[in-house]
């Protein structure tokens, strides 16, 4: 995808960096020169120049791009003058960062369905981490339910998923199972040999083995209370 990044502070540039590991062409716009410069010979192109200028966005490849992410922290005026400069071009797919929640409310208005708050996820994923402490990863649903990786206990090695009654019991429900798989048998066991792999979609006649990794549904509170029975 060709993206454009229009603010490069510690958001937009981890950002663009990530997105072009990805293997995704980036275009970012600061208007202080010394973020331009960090990013220079890492991404695609980098442009200083003022996003409340309209004028300027002539000499970036707006039509031909996917999509436009609005990641300015550090002024919400800027931010919605860019976000509204943005919606003129309508081929354009917005992403906007929100600062507040009147932030929030003048995305709403403007049409911008994809909102994000780098902070608060941030700090979501401090806390999951911090309560969630054995599980291994996790991505919220809503503010009360989560999915949740985490390792199966050694006492669920050898059973089905059908006798451990995990809704039953725990009021959670095995999304998949990450299994370790040797890539070649008659090779020795070493690191390099294994491959973690999703099996796909569970049954009550999937047998789990030791050392699997659950992806888990749940409620917050039961998540935590299986990781705290099962630790």
């Amino acid at each position: 995808m060709k993206i454009i990044i229009i603010g490069l502070g510690n958001f937009g540039r981890s950002l663009a960096l990530n997105l072009t590991d990805n293997g995704h062409e980036v275009f970012g716009i600061d208007h202080k020169m010394e973020k331009v410069d960090l990013l220079k010979d890492h991404i695609a192109n980098v442009v200083c120049m003022d996003a409340n200028n309209e004028a300027a966005y002539k000499v970036l490849p707006i039509q031909q791009a996917d999509l436009g992410i609005v990641a300015i922290g550090e002024n919400e005026g800027s931010s919605i003058v860019t976000t509204a400069i943005l919606k003129k071009y309508k081929n354009l797919k917005i992403v906007s960062r929100s600062l507040s929640r009147i932030h929030d409310t003048i995305l709403e208005a403007m049409g911008i369905n994809d909102v994000i708050h780098p902070e608060q996820d941030a700090a979501f994923r401090l806390t999951k981490q911090i309560s969630f402490n054995y599980a291994l990863d996790y991505f919220r649903v809503d503010n009360k339910h989560s999915i949740a990786e985490v390792f199966s206990p050694s006492s669920f090695s050898g059973k089905s998923v059908k006798s451990l009654k995990l809704t039953q019991k725990y009021s959670v429900s095995l999304i998949t199972v990450i299994r370790d798989i040797h890539n070649n048998p008659l090779l020795s066991s070493t690191k390099e040999n294994h491959t973690r792999k999703v099996i796909g979609l569970v049954t009550g006649e999937t047998v789990l083995k030791n050392g699997d990794i659950l992806t888990l549904f749940g409620s917050n509170k039961s998540i935590m209370n299986f990781i705290k029975d099962k630790k």
